[in-house]
């Protein structure tokens, strides 16, 4: 697992700019999901593009280099309100017609450059009140499901699986009830400050839904990619240890508590760039997984 996880280093590096979002681990798989947003001049809406874009062209050759290298890039296109800026103006018209028509088109632009990959990441995180401070639009309740399951439907037509964030989950009691069981789930924890022991929480804790989340999926029937990572928190910064190792803790639990065949890999997110100055921390993150994976 070592070696692959190397390899896999060892590509972001090699492309040249391309944001890294994640890659998800797998025995069977090498995915590296690419967060696309407006780093590349989508055919359909050039008025996306910021300087120094990527061209159609460029994106579609990188596709086949890393495929080449037995690596399976994945498109990323993030439409939570809470971080979708790469949209523009389109960003301030959710749930209009001009809104969705745009969405669709980039959508199929991704699955087009990405030579109709297996998934599309849609996000969809952190889109509630408290991240949206600050920010012109917000969605919840019925306008939040009509939205997405708008996405979910226009993935599909374009012959690609839903992959989200499953946060929305931690605070929305129905969502395993209305998900679509074919979105590929990855909900998310960087922190292992209060351990993996879910007997421990308040039943109002925060890390506790965090944690039943995995529990509820699974309970539920969806396929999960569970994403760890050596990013600290402030929290972390102040009382944690120098290296962030909740990945060993996190993949302890998934492995305990999620059916094997519903658990289909993990995602690493340091949240850092793909620039030769977070390398300490990117490679950091590759090796604790693959310490974790191979414990």
């Amino acid at each position: 697992t070592q070696a692959l996880l190397k390899d896999m280093a060892e590509t972001m590096y090699a492309a040249e700019g391309v944001g890294l979002a994640a890659p998800q681990v797998g025995i069977l798989r090498r995915i590296v999901v690419i967060d696309v947003g407006d780093g590349v001049r989508y055919p359909s809406h050039p008025e996306l593009a910021v300087k120094g874009s990527r061209s159609p062209d460029w994106v579609r050759g990188e596709v086949r280099r890393l495929k080449k290298l037995g690596l399976e890039p994945i498109p990323k296109l993030n439409f939570s309100t809470a971080h979708d800026a790469w949209l523009g103006e389109y960003g301030r018209m959710v749930t209009t017609k001009p809104y969705y028509r745009v969405c669709r088109e980039v959508i199929r632009d991704a699955a087009e450059m990405f030579d109709h990959p297996r998934f599309l990441h849609i996000g969809y995180d952190e889109e509630k009140t408290h991240f949206q401070r600050g920010y012109q639009c917000v969605r919840v309740d019925e306008v939040w499901w009509h939205d997405f399951l708008f996405f979910v439907k226009t993935v599909e037509a374009n012959g690609m699986r839903p992959w989200m964030w499953s946060d929305y989950g931690w605070d929305h009691a129905d969502f395993t009830e209305k998900c679509p069981k074919s979105v590929l789930q990855s909900n998310w924890n960087y922190s292992d400050l209060d351990g993996f022991d879910l007997s421990k929480y308040k039943p109002d804790a925060r890390r506790l839904k965090i944690l039943k989340l995995f529990l509820d999926l699974d309970k539920a029937g969806f396929d999960q990619g569970p994403c760890g990572s050596n990013w600290k928190s402030e929290r972390y910064k102040k009382e944690g240890p120098a290296v962030n190792n909740s990945i060993a803790g996190l993949v302890k639990f998934c492995r305990e508590n999620i059916a094997a065949v519903r658990l289909k890999g993990f995602m690493m997110a340091p949240w850092a760039n793909c620039l030769e100055t977070s390398n300490r921390t990117n490679l950091e993150g590759i090796d604790l997984f693959a310490k974790a994976l191979d414990a």
